[in-house]
């Protein structure tokens, strides 16, 4: 079979002169490549320029070695270093010039400089400058000392203080400490998907910057509410005589429900997988166990803030098969109209390694549907848990394809996933990182217009049940995929009984509530 062309991404580092990219372009065209893409931002980084390049496989290594000939082909995530210092000088001709051959030796970019000889110090040059490589900010040190009196203003080896010049760099080694010490290849290949969004966004009016400052904001927002940093709000309801359910809202991302009877308990979604140990010391303290009890885990849909713990429970999960076919193809757009996008593929990605994604592993999938309906939504399966009867319900798509709403008529408990949500029920941290989403891919739903219908399907469904329910004294719980458990007051979501604050160094208050 003849050979297909690929196409193949490449990260170069160019010198910031004229014709540079020319010498790139030209290798390429010699080897039979077409450029599908390139990005570059002098205001960004100066010096990088991302391709890629469609060609034959053997023309692909030609242009790679071609490049690599050149000094041009990125393939390894230098250790950058930054130094700001004071120097002394002396006052004769051409002795800046002969202090700058030292930094340029070593391959130094000049930040800052600062030098007046009519100013508080004549004799002093402050200077601060970055190295790609950290190794060689001791080899200028010492080359520096043994020839000008200097102070050491700042030394940082961790990437921190580096100025834009070397913009991609210092981006990466932040990256590095969400993803583990990941290879270099690796986080080359990152650099380039996150760069591929960042081009996309700014092709719609986005600013470069605050795109990579949301990029590297979601995942540190996850780091540091992990651990020690850990927190949740929590509802304890009681649903049925023998029957209570916990709303877990979890810092960042989609809450977690949790059915409990004296003799078993029902999972409903599982927080990103990052925060599965928290949640184990969590559920503990409730008393809800270690996951041992656990019957069932019903995953609402396929995005990691409701199903990336998953694959830690030995509990078989149920899902909608678009569901496994949205984790099996790492795109949240999966059988949607935006199937495909860029933003939607790099965002899923990204999500499910700086969230520990871990998807059920031990799954069945829901067959129907069972030529029932509820409301607009066709009914895909009945079953039983604690003696009553649950509904899966068939989302349409709205906010990703093979969602599922849990429904129990008889207690009127409606889960809604991300479709209905009390917004208002947010905190603030809540808020914020849930806007960096919808920032990143245009809007959390791939299909808004339906996600509308659907919410107000659902809402017409909570109502006819606080009808029907009235009698009993009982309300329709509306449990949203985020924020907290709520009923309908005149039309609105209004929050559902007592709210307790959790942290892994204790809580207040029982939250213990009838409806």
């Amino acid at each position: 079979m003849a050979a297909q062309k690929e196409k193949i991404s490449f990260v170069a580092r160019m010198p910031d002169r004229p014709g540079a990219l020319q010498r790139a372009a030209g290798i390429i065209m010699r080897h039979g490549g077409n450029i599908n893409r390139i990005q570059y931002s002098r205001c960004i980084d100066p010096s990088t320029v991302f391709l890629e390049v469609t060609a034959f496989p053997e023309d692909h290594v030609a242009i790679r070695d071609g490049l690599a000939a050149i000094g041009y082909l990125q393939t390894h995530i230098p250790a950058p270093g930054f130094l700001r210092i004071h120097v002394t000088l002396p006052h004769v001709p051409g002795a800046l010039a002969r202090f700058l051959d030292l930094t340029t030796t070593v391959g130094a970019n000049i930040a800052h400089v600062d030098f007046d000889d009519r100013g508080n110090h004549p004799d002093r040059l402050t200077l601060a400058l970055s190295l790609e490589e950290s190794g060689k900010v001791d080899d200028l040190l010492n080359s520096l000392k043994s020839q000008y009196p200097i102070e050491i203003l700042e030394y940082d080896q961790t990437g921190d203080t580096l100025d834009e010049t070397v913009f991609y760099i210092w981006f990466a080694q932040r990256l590095r400490r969400l993803t583990g010490q990941a290879g270099d290849d690796f986080l080359l290949r990152l650099l380039g998907d996150m760069n591929h969004i960042a081009q996309d966004l700014a092709a719609r009016g986005a600013d470069l910057r605050q795109v990579f400052a949301s990029i590297l904001q979601t995942g540190e927002s996850l780091n540091r509410t992990c651990g020690d940093g850990f927190y949740a709000d929590v509802q304890h309801l009681r649903v049925a005589p023998e029957m209570d359910l916990f709303c877990f809202q979890l810092p960042g991302g989609g809450s977690i429900y949790v059915f409990e009877t004296p003799d078993e308990t029902m999972m409903v979604d599982t927080g990103y997988g990052i925060y599965y140990p928290d949640v184990i010391r969590m559920f503990r303290h409730y008393g809800i166990g270690n996951g041992t009890k656990l019957r069932r885990v019903v995953i609402t849909h396929a995005d990691a803030d409701h199903c990336g713990a998953a694959g830690f429970y030995e509990t078989p999960a149920m899902m909608h098969p678009t569901s496994a076919a949205i984790i099996e193809t790492s795109d949240r757009a999966y059988g949607s109209p935006a199937e495909g996008s860029v933003l939607e593929t790099v965002y899923t990605t990204m999500i499910n390694l700086f969230s520990r994604f871990n998807p059920p592993k031990n799954f069945t999938l829901f067959e129907g549907p069972t030529g029932e309906v509820r409301g607009i939504f066709p009914v895909l399966e009945k079953f039983a848990f604690g003696g009553r009867t649950f509904e899966v319900l068939e989302g349409r798509g709205g906010h990703v394809r093979g969602l599922v709403y849990l429904f129990c008529p008889e207690e009127g408990v409606l889960l809604t996933s991300d479709t209905v949500i009390n917004f208002g029920s947010l905190t603030e941290a809540r808020k914020v990182y849930s806007s960096l989403a919808d920032f990143l891919v245009t809007s959390v739903n791939v299909d808004s217009g339906t996600a509308r219908e659907e919410r107000h399907a659902l809402l017409d469904i909570a109502a006819a049940v606080d009808r029907d329910l009235a009698a009993r004294g009982k309300r329709c719980l509306i449990c949203g995929g985020h924020g907290a458990v709520s009923v309908l007051q005149n039309g609105k979501l209004q929050v559902f009984g007592e709210v307790e604050h959790y942290t892994p160094a204790g809580q207040t208050g029982d939250g213990t509530t009838t409806p």
